[in-house]
């Protein structure tokens, strides 16, 4: 059993849980000053003012009891949309774009998604794990609690079963909440290019029956835009995915608009992910769905795009997400905090909207709002405890400042090696 108290403020507190915070209500954010957190056999069990624990009904001989004063507490980030199972690096692809290639370019040149599948295919299993597995402690340390992690940099059948089987190996080996996505059609690859309905037969006739077999993946991904795989196509293999229960997500909207917001509705995806070219058809279609749209700031920041209407959205009613997108090409870098303060600087969310739209919302878009997300009797205790900060307000204001002291997974303290 694991006392917090002494805490300055319990941050995003609930006592009957949402699904997700839409509108004007992401603005809200729930919190107790001078609290206490009881948290039993990784669950949260109780929370409230420091004058309202009943220590008498606790054997203290069990109890770890951390002192959380002049600090905040608040639910762990979850990170709906990540790439981080990846061999290697891209930085040469860094100094292209600083000299004015586009995204589109270089991925034309054999760079971008086809260059990670390349450096994929030379890195054995166990490599891969071990890059990635420094990747997961990493993120984890700037307070992210879960985690959704994609395939696509295999873009063959052995290739992509074996970054998935990464994600699996990691599943066991963390304390993280990580979820799987397939995302084989992420890029035809260069032995396709020409014949690309073979590339999709071999997605929906090969990849996919194996995959499931398998259990090897929770959701299944399409990269919807100009240049990638068409609406048409698109359709066509989230129809097989569903055939073997892997619910919809989708890259949308990133180039162009592309019609994945729209095609993303209609075949019920959980969300639908980048979405800078939105507007008001894909606003419209958003409304009244049960699709997340999911703010990925980190690659419009990196890329020197425009950012997603993500007030636009909100003033419409909508809930929106943020995740990192970490990858190699567009976004190498998993903190979460970072993505707060860019949502705040960039997007003109305010930081309680941020605060929402990093850990329920981006929950949701995972399948794990029931567990995850928000302080809440009966919920996973991933938490973190920050360094000694004066509002809550602070976290994005300093962007760069590593403010994460404490953090808390599964109910157990996480101690990290410095590499």
């Amino acid at each position: 059993m694991l006392l917090i108290k002494n805490i300055k403020k319990l941050v995003q507190v609930e006592e009957n849980p949402c699904r997700w915070i839409a509108g004007k209500n992401m603005a809200q954010l729930n919190c107790i000053d001078n609290a206490f957190l009881l948290v039993d056999d990784g669950k949260i069990v109780d929370f409230g003012k420091s004058k309202d624990l009943n220590i008498k009904t606790v054997d203290v001989d069990k109890i770890t009891v951390v002192d959380a004063v002049e600090r905040m507490v608040f639910p762990s980030f979850c990170d709906s949309h990540t790439h981080l199972v990846y061999a290697g690096s891209r930085e040469i692809e860094y100094i292209d774009k600083i000299r004015g290639l586009s995204y589109a370019e270089i991925a034309k040149r054999g760079g971008g998604i086809l260059n990670s599948a390349k450096l994929l295919h030379n890195t054995d299993e166990d490599e891969l794990l071990e890059q990635s597995l420094k990747r997961i402690n990493e993120i984890a340390s700037y307070g992210t609690g879960a985690v959704e992690i994609k395939s696509g940099y295999g873009l063959s059948t052995e290739d992509e079963i074996k970054m998935l089987k990464v994600i699996k190996r990691l599943q066991k080996m963390t304390s993280l909440t990580i979820k799987s996505t397939f995302l084989g059609a992420h890029a035809v690859p260069q032995q396709y290019i020409g014949k690309r309905e073979k590339y999709i037969d071999l997605i929906i006739n090969e990849m996919i029956p194996q995959i499931a077999d398998e259990k090897l993946a929770d959701f299944i991904d399409v990269f919807c835009d100009k240049g990638f795989f068409t609406v048409e196509e698109t359709k066509k293999i989230l129809i097989a995915g569903a055939k073997y229960g892997l619910q919809a997500k989708i890259h949308a909207n990133e180039l162009a608009a592309s019609g994945g917001i729209q095609i993303g509705v209609e075949c019920g995806a959980l969300s639908v992910d980048h979405l800078e070219c939105t507007g008001d058809d894909e606003i419209n279609c958003l409304l009244g769905s049960k699709t997340m749209p999911t703010l990925l700031p980190g690659a419009a920041f990196f890329l020197g795009m425009n950012y997603p209407p993500a007030r636009k959205m909100i003033e419409a009613g909508l809930p929106v997400a943020l995740a990192s997108d970490y990858n190699p090409g567009s976004s190498p870098s998993g903190d979460m905090k970072f993505i707060l303060s860019l949502a705040c600087i960039k997007l003109k969310m305010l930081p309680e909207e941020a605060i929402n739209a990093t850990t329920i919302n981006s929950a949701y878009a995972m399948n794990l709002s029931e567990t995850h997300g928000n302080i809440a009797r009966g919920k996973t205790a991933n938490i973190f405890i920050t360094k000694p900060v004066p509002t809550c307000e602070f976290l994005p204001y300093a962007y760069t400042t590593k403010l994460v002291d404490t953090v808390i997974l599964n109910g157990e303290i996480i101690k990290f090696t410095v590499d």
